[in-house]
């Protein structure tokens, strides 16, 4: 059995150390490739304090996806670190729905593992798609599942679409709502340790791309993101075609 853990383990190397091994080789492949690509965009423009705290924040989020894609949770303090840096990019560059969905990242898969960090423990051994919630014996069927994460979509983008018309009326309403209702389903699958998740970061990496180049060519930021989020989309074709990611390569377990 895996060795417990707890909330003074999150401030140890040894956690760190534990959360980063065992990952597949592209993966480790990618992550050094993505280090050095954002370094290397961030350095070769003009620097200034958003600039900085840009690169901060992608290089701890690339990291914790990578590491959440080989069922290694590094959210908690990196996940909570990058996504309060996210919000006030978000906010800078005029994108409120984006630095909301920063906020429901925080709730759905950076406190749980603060809170708990046996959260983060054995995740492969609880990665299932709906469709196979019946084949397990769970006690909702794949219908339920299909119904609340469509309402959770269309109501987390007509909210977000409607606060950005009236309230904050800020330039990108429709892409940034939308960008931020997809990340919120994908979210809420990830916490539950659905495979469908990876099909949500795909269409939101998508999403995030056009989103941050939009904002970037209307001069709101910087080219940074716009291509963080294309090493996101690497990161979702990984798990989708590494056979060592469970998220999508496992044997269904059944209930008796």
């Amino acid at each position: 059995m895996e060795q417990q853990h707890t909330f003074k383990d999150l401030f140890k190397p040894s956690w760190y150390i534990h959360q980063m091994s065992g990952w597949s080789t592209s993966s480790y492949i990618l992550l050094l490739f993505g280090y050095l690509f954002i370094a290397w965009q961030t350095f070769s423009a003009p620097l200034n304090a958003i600039a900085i705290w840009t690169f901060v924040a992608a290089i701890l989020g690339f990291t914790t996806t990578l590491a959440i894609t080989n069922t290694r949770p590094l959210n908690g303090v990196f996940g909570l670190i990058s996504a309060l840096i996210y919000i006030v990019v978000a906010i800078h560059a005029k994108n409120p729905s984006d630095a909301i969905l920063q906020g429901v990242y925080i709730v759905l898969l950076d406190i749980p593992v603060l809170i708990s960090p046996n959260w983060a423990i054995d995740v492969e051994k609880k990665v299932r798609k709906i469709s196979e919630v019946g084949a397990r014996n769970e006690k909702h069927d794949s219908s339920y599942w299909y119904k609340m994460f469509s309402v959770v979509f269309f109501a987390a983008w007509i909210v977000l679409y409607f606060f950005e018309i009236y309230i904050t009326k800020t330039p990108r309403p429709i892409i940034d709502s939308f960008t931020a209702a997809i990340g919120i389903t994908g979210a809420l699958l990830t916490t539950l340790r659905f495979s469908e998740s990876y099909y949500f970061w795909i269409i939101q990496g998508v999403a995030q791309v056009a989103l941050w180049g939009v904002t970037a060519v209307q001069g709101d930021a910087s080219l940074v993101l716009f291509f963080t989020y294309m090493l996101y989309l690497a990161n979702d074709a990984v798990a989708l075609l590494d056979k060592k990611i469970a998220w999508f390569h496992h044997t269904v377990k059944t209930s008796n």
